[in-house]
């Protein structure tokens, strides 16, 4: 239940988090604050809906401390806060609760006002054994086969050949699309044009990688000879549809946002602002800490792609001693992509360290051409078993993405039969 919401000093928003609780013996206790799954139309109604519960009194127990610091907001900005009587539900969702009762990663998902106050209680989660064979073996197929349900139909193009600047509904969101015939692969006259009615095709198949991740941008607005940059904040940049996800920035001491793909629109909009390339996390909103893969980039200096593919041949091996699951794709440059999944069972660090065992296994079979150094002049031109992207916030080009490369290579999945020579 709503027991009150806060606004940040020197915020556009209108409010900033909103303080949920439960009543426990006829008490009622706050849980946590829920910071994130609103746009500005649901923060409005929200606001409606609790203007006639406004009170000048806190209903919790004891007083929340919503401008506390912790670890990923050390510098909290002032906030002020409005109580209200606890006279209405919401349903969040969250990554786990702490062993102390903490909620991991609240977000907001909607007023349930079907139902009472009196009926929300504390819910006590499964245990793993009750969890349905059925079920277990749903989700094992889902790993296994890594990508949706291919499309009946090949799609066809989304943008007209002809029109210079087009509008498209995706989704029932109103897409822009302008300077479409300017090029952005010269010597392969590809343009950008080119490049959208490419994600609009390949959108099915790519979506599963990257839907629910924060997004660092990598704009290309003059194609690949052009200047580029990288955008992470995107706060008041982006159309309100657009969702986003809140982090600190230390340097700036400010509250910023990444912005989140979370369908076949957020993806076209992200391509519309000229990103030739898709940065995805490892980890998803819901589970920001705990990635969905280990990735180990095998990143070749003066070697053969031959010498690529042995090691990711050498890194399989390994891993199907020790019976782990593996999957590998181009980087859409000179090396592959290892993809280890770990069902966001396990920290960036623990998923850092796996990956650092691996590749020393690795390069212990293969130390005439490998090395495992940071500083690219202690390789003395050998390929780097990169693990260090496992990382937070750290990105590598997505599945079926496009790299700003001549010849608009692919970043392309491989079974591991194709992983081999020619």
């Amino acid at each position: 239940m709503i027991g009150g919401y806060t606004r940040n000093e020197n915020t556009s928003k209108l409010f900033s988090a909103l303080l949920v609780g439960l009543y426990e013996n006829d008490e009622f206790h706050f849980v946590t604050l829920v910071g994130t799954g609103f746009n500005t139309n649901i923060q409005k109604d929200i606001l409606q809906k609790l203007k006639p519960y406004e009170t000048k009194l806190c209903p919790f127990v004891e007083e929340p401390e919503y401008n506390k610091p912790s670890r990923f907001r050390p510098n909290p900005p002032k906030a002020k806060v409005v109580w209200v009587k606890p006279k209405l539900v919401a349903e969040i969702s969250f990554r786990e609760v702490t062993k102390d009762g903490a909620i991991r990663h609240p977000s907001f998902k909607g007023l349930r006002e079907d139902k009472k106050p009196e009926k929300v209680v504390r819910e006590i989660p499964k245990q793993a054994s009750q969890v349905s064979k059925n079920s277990k073996e749903k989700t094992d197929s889902i790993l296994q086969r890594g990508i949706s349900k291919p499309p009946k139909k090949e799609r066809k193009t989304l943008l007209n050949p002809t029109e210079e600047a087009q509008t498209r509904n995706i989704g029932g969101h109103n897409l822009g699309f302008s300077n479409l015939s300017k090029i952005f692969w010269p010597k392969e006259k590809f343009t950008k044009r080119d490049m959208i009615n490419y994600y609009y095709q390949v959108a099915p198949y790519m979506l599963p990688y990257m839907k629910d991740r924060p997004q660092t941008l990598n704009r290309h607005p003059h194609g690949i000879n052009g200047e580029s940059f990288y955008q992470k904040n995107v706060k008041g940049k982006v159309p309100e549809w657009i969702e986003t996800f809140p982090y600190y920035s230390e340097t700036d001491a400010e509250e910023k946002e990444f912005l989140v793909c979370t369908n076949e629109a957020s993806l076209l909009y992200i391509a519309s602002l000229g990103c030739i390339e898709m940065n995805p996390w490892s980890s998803r909103r819901q589970s920001p800490e705990n990635p969905d893969w280990c990735i180990i980039d095998l990143d070749p200096d003066k070697n053969t792609f031959e010498q690529v593919i042995k090691a990711a041949q050498v890194t399989k091996q390994i891993l199907d001693a020790i019976e782990v699951p593996a999957y590998c794709k181009t980087s859409g440059s000179t090396g592959l992509h290892i993809y280890i999944p770990l069902g966001t069972k396990y920290s960036y660090e623990e998923s850092k360290e796996f990956g650092r065992s691996v590749v020393k296994l690795v390069h212990a079979e293969i130390p005439s051409f490998t090395s495992i150094e940071r500083k690219t002049a202690d390789r003395q031109g050998k390929m780097y078993l990169d693990f260090l992207q496992n990382r937070p916030q750290a990105t590598v080009a997505a599945p079926y993405s496009l790299r700003p490369k001549p010849f608009a290579p692919v970043s392309m999945p491989l079974h591991w039969e194709e992983v081999k020579k020619a």
